[in-house]
């Protein structure tokens, strides 16, 4: 599918966000028509939880039949459910749903949407399409990723401990910092955030492999792709393991006792998909045996993690409190996504990162 973003509204600056974004999909995330305009524009109703006067007027210019009502209550939205055709996912209820008799798109501000594929009101539905925010978060995740990995792999938490400061101890915590150079990276999961990853890992000089679901080609910066049913074949070779898949049915707990007793001893595991992903028990077991020199954790199971958790007292584990994506240049990519994609609804184009609902993302 061919994506045209329109000039005439929109800075050069989010037009080449947004065909970034566009250029980085694959053909499972083509474009669905929310409301179908060929015989001319029809009148839309979008319930936005937040957009300024300059964004309201470029929008209104572009697309004129678009009603753009922001920021109501929940208990407003719900009111004025039965005459809506598309909503911020911040609105979205079951209770909304079943108002809704017009709905026909929501967007989520969300990658991940295993919130929304567990309501039967909008999974079930062949009327209202689903758009997420896939592809926004990968490059500041990625970041993050690799600022905890290289954290563990240089021996930092010890330098930064208050404790040794005024300690001139080159030999730090006695473990042996690693280079990345020639090491193996395993990323499970090549979607947006899996391909930032590895991008990354090559440019440190690693040997990159990577699942996938989609037989799409491997890029240029992964040397092996398998599909998800490699995983286990591919765990031995790995020094470092990115997990980056979506929350589905099927990678809920997909990295448990047996695979990670698969895994290559002596090696990272980098979680910055979902926290029940990952099998916690076996985690903290494969820890505490040696088996993983050490775990980079933007997400936990259960979440937030309680205090007293093990893992808060490992010294070779990192753990943030599930805010990898946070940074300016997320917030710009996540608005260029949000107002392009309201833009083609009232336009009546194919909307951008249409989520695969049987799928899962």
């Amino acid at each position: 599918m061919k994506i045209t973003v329109r000039r005439s509204w929109i800075g050069t600056s989010f037009l080449a966000i947004c065909l970034g974004l566009c250029g980085a999909q694959d053909s499972a995330h083509d474009g669905r028509i929310a409301v179908a305009m060929e015989s001319g524009p029809v009148e839309v109703t979008f319930l936005a939880r937040s957009l300024n006067g300059k964004e309201l007027t470029e929008l209104r210019d572009a697309a004129p039949n678009l009603n753009i009502i922001v920021g109501v209550s929940r208990a407003e939205a719900l009111r004025l459910a039965p005459e809506v055709h598309g909503i911020d996912g911040r609105y979205c209820s079951p209770e909304f749903l079943a108002a809704a008799e017009k709905l026909c798109w929501v967007q989520s501000t969300s990658a991940g949407v295993e919130r929304y594929v567990a309501m039967p009101e909008l999974a079930d539905s062949e009327r209202i399409v689903l758009t997420n925010m896939q592809g926004v978060h990968g490059p500041t995740i990625a970041d993050h990723a690799f600022a905890m990995l290289l954290a563990l792999t240089r021996d930092l938490p010890y330098y930064l401990d208050p404790a040794h400061r005024g300690s001139w101890n080159r030999r730090g915590s006695g473990s042996q910092p690693i280079a990345l150079q020639g090491r193996t990276l395993l990323v499970v999961g090549l979607g947006g955030i899996g391909s930032e990853v590895a991008r990354r890992g090559k440019g440190f000089g690693m040997r990159v492999l990577a699942t996938r679901r989609s037989d799409t080609p491997p890029p240029s910066y992964v040397d092996r792709q398998g599909s998800a049913d490699q995983l286990l074949e591919l765990l031995p070779e790995a020094d470092v393991v990115a997990v980056c898949v979506p929350l589905t049915k099927e990678t809920r707990g997909m990295i448990g006792e047996r695979e990670l007793a698969a895994i290559k001893p002596g090696a990272y595991l980098i979680n910055v998909a979902r926290g029940k992903v990952v099998d916690t028990e076996a985690l903290v077991a494969a820890l505490e045996s040696g088996r993983l020199a050490g775990a980079c954790l933007d997400v936990t199971e259960p979440e937030p993690l309680p205090s007293d958790h093990p893992l808060w007292t490992m010294p070779n584990v990192i753990i943030t409190p599930h805010m990898s994506g946070r940074s300016a240049l997320t917030g710009e990519r996540m608005r260029a996504i949000y107002l392009e994609n309201l833009r083609r609804f009232g336009t009546g184009e194919p909307l951008l990162n249409v989520v695969d609902m049987k799928a899962g993302y």
